[in-house]
């Protein structure tokens, strides 16, 4: 099925929606598309870097409680201009708003919410992940790389639902969607959905499947990468090693 919108959420799909009259998403599309498929009510930690951008696409009455892992449940968009407060500021340092009914709490308390299973969702971004959902997200394995493993172990382990924001391609071209991953794992089959600036992927014990492409086809995608794909609607494979 070929579609000519922009963007659109990609929860509730029941075909794939190839997105062929424009180019790749960009961050902020990318991270409206994320918000979009955030179910009302959830509480939610966004991981540090383009995972952040991800509270500024979320509408005001979605509902939706923001944690972040330094400290605060009731997180609002980033901070700008006379808003910005140097001692309110998200995992990342970013600063940041706070909405009504905002608290704080000590680090370990942060921490108990993440792995007693208490957040709905987390959203982090990635290096590698696995067609069966591993997550590779805090080293690359490369000679001075510094890694940073922060609190994702926290969240892959104990959120209910892991999203994972990245591009699909590095910058070499090769996947970053791959059948295993060679970098150091962060937790295993635990991520869900897929979203890159590409395409639109479900992640579960039945493979990846294609929820929605932009700028390119499922069948352009399965011939660069080693995986698997599947389509809603379609009992056709794509691809695979």
């Amino acid at each position: 099925m070929t579609d000519h919108t922009t963007t659109g959420g990609a929860a509730g799909r029941v075909r794939t929606v190839e997105h062929l009259g424009r180019g790749p998403l960009g961050r902020d599309e990318l991270a409206a598309a994320v918000a979009r498929d955030i179910p009302r009510g959830s509480f939610v930690n966004l991981g540090i870097g383009q995972p952040t951008t991800v509270a500024d696409h979320l509408p005001a009455d979605a509902g939706v409680v923001l944690h972040t892992e330094n400290g605060m449940l009731g997180m609002g968009p980033a901070a700008r201009g006379d808003d910005v407060d140097p001692d309110l500021i998200n995992a990342g340092k970013v600063p940041v708003t706070e909405l009504p009914g905002a608290s704080y709490f000590h680090h370990a308390d942060s921490f108990a919410m993440m792995r007693g299973g208490h957040l709905d969702v987390c959203v982090l971004g990635a290096f590698q992940v696995s067609e069966r959902g591993d997550l590779a997200n805090w080293h690359t394995g490369a000679p001075g790389a510094i890694p940073a493993v922060g609190g994702a172990m926290d969240l892959a382990g104990g959120a209910k639902s892991v999203f994972v924001m990245m591009t699909l391609f590095a910058k070499d071209g090769t996947p970053k969607l791959v059948p295993e991953c060679t970098y150091p794992l962060t937790g295993l089959a635990c991520v869900s959905r897929l979203y890159t600036d590409q395409a639109v992927f479900h992640i579960g014990p039945d493979g990846v499947t294609v929820l929605e492409t932009y700028g390119t086809t499922v069948r352009h995608l399965a011939a660069r990468m080693d995986v698997t794909l599947h389509t809603l609607g379609d009992p056709r494979p794509y691809g695979g090693s």
